[in-house]
């Protein structure tokens, strides 16, 4: 069974920093995409970062570039989303989803609404406080 656990969440004030890990089994991770999302309360669901394992090409929000990272490890077939200069903005629950990637698929083409992947983990909470 595909399954994927995201932890790491918690609480840190503004401009602190945080690095969330998403644990993936039951499937062929080097074949997959992962992305992370995080909804906000009372917000959609947006995206915030995207890796494509096959090659570890990246893809970002705006609203993330230069304070947030991917990574992937495939070895240990988990995705991390360090995160650096939080901000109240930042709050919100974070998921893993995982997409099938084809090898001539391009990152920017695997940025997608959440629905279009298929399937995610549970969430993890993240809280940055003033």
């Amino acid at each position: 069974e595909a399954q994927l656990v995201e932890s790491g969440g918690g609480l840190v004030q503004t401009g602190g920093s945080l690095r969330l890990s998403c644990a993936a089994s039951g499937f062929a991770f080097d074949d997959y995409a992962i992305t992370w999302f995080r909804q906000a309360p009372g917000k959609e669901r947006e995206g915030v970062a995207c890796i494509k394992n096959a090659d570890w090409s990246t893809y970002y929000a705006n609203s993330v570039k230069g304070r947030f990272t991917i990574s992937s490890d495939s070895a240990k077939n988990t995705v991390y989303l360090q995160m650096h200069s939080l901000k109240s903005e930042d709050t919100a629950v974070y998921y893993c989803y995982a997409k099938r990637a084809q090898p001539w698929v391009t990152i920017a083409a695997l940025w997608t609404r959440s629905d279009y992947y298929d399937f995610s983990g549970q969430g993890t909470p993240v809280t940055v406080s003033s």
